[in-house]
């Protein structure tokens, strides 16, 4: 059962209504959502479902379904009381996935900034980090200035798609040797930031890099003989 995913469009609504498709143990399908499902690195959304009754129903994670775009909204309890058909309010943890779109998209400014293969990767609540393929650390004092540098400078971020076939024919967009773009649907989704990224993603991000407020370096860890671990956070 596939969902409509709004945050596709606009990663921004915190709010929206959508109509049970199914309800049961393994959690609740939506025939439209707000909700991010785990994957790609970044977490999947919390927040609730409001009821016609006003009943509250806490959604605590939200992953990914068997079938394309199928969204599984995990509830803490209570998805007995909801029935096919049940319109019902959306609403996000609004701050948590705020913090996960800056922390992703500084991620990708990491990207830009140094040059060897992504390995690994993880967002998140207000910190991240990246695996590359590196023979020798970056200057922890440089890195934190060149990236503080790209969100002082408030570049435009904004998806794009293209054809499969582009994508096959561009294969130095693909930066992540661990998560390979998803194919089979005809077009691909890119993460633009203007002059400085692009490279396939699918998650959320902020409109500007400015947004993102001040990065810190955290620890630069050896995890192999040409393999360094970047860990980031809000200031």
């Amino acid at each position: 059962m596939s969902s409509e995913l709004l945050f596709r469009e606009d990663p921004y609504l915190a709010t929206a209504t959508a109509r049970v498709l199914s309800a049961g143990s393994e959690g609740v399908r939506l025939d439209r959502t707000i909700f991010y499902p785990e994957g790609g690195g970044q977490p999947g959304d919390s927040g609730r479902l409001i009821l016609p009754d006003e009943a509250v129903i806490e959604i605590v994670d939200t992953r990914k379904g068997e079938g394309l775009d199928e969204v599984i909204h995990i509830p803490a309890e209570g998805s007995d009381r909801l029935e096919p058909g049940m319109e019902v309010q959306l609403e996000l943890d609004w701050d948590r996935r705020y913090r996960h779109m800056r922390v992703h998209t500084s991620l990708h400014l990491l990207c830009s900034v140094i040059e060897g293969e992504v390995t690994g990767g993880q967002i998140g609540d207000g910190k991240g980090r990246l695996d590359f393929n590196l023979a020798e650390s970056p200057d922890k004092l440089w890195l934190q200035e060149e990236l503080n540098r790209l969100v002082e400078a408030d570049h435009r971020v904004q998806p794009r798609w293209i054809e499969e076939a582009e994508l096959a024919a561009r294969p130095e967009l693909v930066r992540t040797m661990s998560v390979k773009p998803p194919s089979g649907a005809g077009r691909v989704r890119l993460l633009e930031i203007e002059g400085v990224d692009l490279q396939p993603c699918g998650g959320t991000h902020v409109r500007a890099t400015g947004e993102i407020g001040r990065i810190e370096v955290g620890k630069i860890e050896n995890k192999g003989r040409q393999n360094r671990r970047i860990n980031l956070r809000l200031a």
